[in-house]
C-alpha cells in the first residue's frame, strides 16, 4: 500500500457568525416572528393530531423480512386485499418458463 500526498484546506467560519439556534433566540428577543408559527396555526395542527394520540393501537409482532403481521391484511380486506409483490414476481417468473 502506497500513500500519495493530498492538499488539505482548512476553513474556519468567522467568529461573528451565529449558529441557527442563536439566530432563532435573537429573533425572539427582538420580536421578529418571521421564523415562528402563529398560535392559531399550532392549535389547528394539534386539533388534527390530538384525537389520534388517544387511540391505543395494539402492537402485533411479526417475523423480520416479511410484509408484516397477518392482522394487517384486515386493513386492505375491503379493497381487494393485499397483493404481496414478492409472490407476484415469483409467479410471473415461474409462468415465463
Amino acid at each position: 500500500m502506497v500513500g500519495e500526498p493530498v492538499e488539505l484546506v482548512v476553513r474556519q467560519a468567522p467568529g461573528d457568525e451565529m449558529t441557527p439556534y442563536e439566530r432563532l433566540l435573537g429573533d425572539a428577543i427582538r420580536g421578529d416572528a418571521t421564523l415562528f408559527v402563529r398560535q392559531d396555526s399550532v392549535e389547528a395542527a394539534w386539533s388534527v393530531v390530538d384525537p389520534l394520540l388517544g387511540i391505543a393501537m395494539p402492537v402485533h409482532e411479526y417475523e423480520s423480512n416479511t410484509w408484516g403481521p397477518a392482522e394487517a391484511d384486515q386493513i386492505f380486506a375491503g379493497d381487494g386485499g393485499w397483493h404481496n409483490p414478492e409472490l407476484v414476481q415469483q409467479t410471473t417468473k415461474g409462468a415465463a418458463r
